[in-house]
């Protein structure tokens, strides 16, 4: 594997095992907020966003693509793979994103309220997606 690949590898599980409540977070003992067929998550939970290295851009929640979530705070993990695009989501209170140039792993804190939001790659914008937030 590549130095790349490991460490999105690595980026993925830090993220898959956050959003199972693993993983030694100094947070509170809570039980991991649940994930509705739909989608829903509680707030608190972790979205994973995905770009690259194709022409493909997507963001999930617990492995199931977002088509909508409740309104709170979510930590936004962005694996972007490809320096031929970002990663760009915007919103009622929230306009973040990667720089076109970088790749690897970046998360950001973004506090979601009712409205809807998109997501795409600024360079290539047939590369977009949105989802509800309720």
């Amino acid at each position: 594997m590549t130095r790349r690949h490991l460490a999105s590898t690595a980026v993925l599980l830090a993220a898959a095992l956050a959003a199972a409540g693993c993983g030694g977070s100094k947070k509170s003992s809570a039980p991991p907020p649940t994930t509705t067929s739909t989608g829903s998550s509680a707030s608190g939970t972790a979205l994973a966003g995905s770009v690259g290295p194709g022409y493909v851009i997507s963001l999930t929640d617990g492995g199931q693509q977002v088509k909508s979530l409740s309104a709170g705070t979510y930590t936004l993990n962005v694996d972007d793979k490809a320096d031929i695009h970002n990663f760009h989501l915007s919103g009622p209170g929230v306009d973040v994103k990667t720089d076109v140039s970088f790749t690897g792993a970046k998360s950001f804190t973004i506090k979601l309220q009712a409205g809807t939001y998109s997501f795409v790659c600024d360079i290539h914008p047939s590369m977009k997606g949105s989802f509800s937030v309720s």
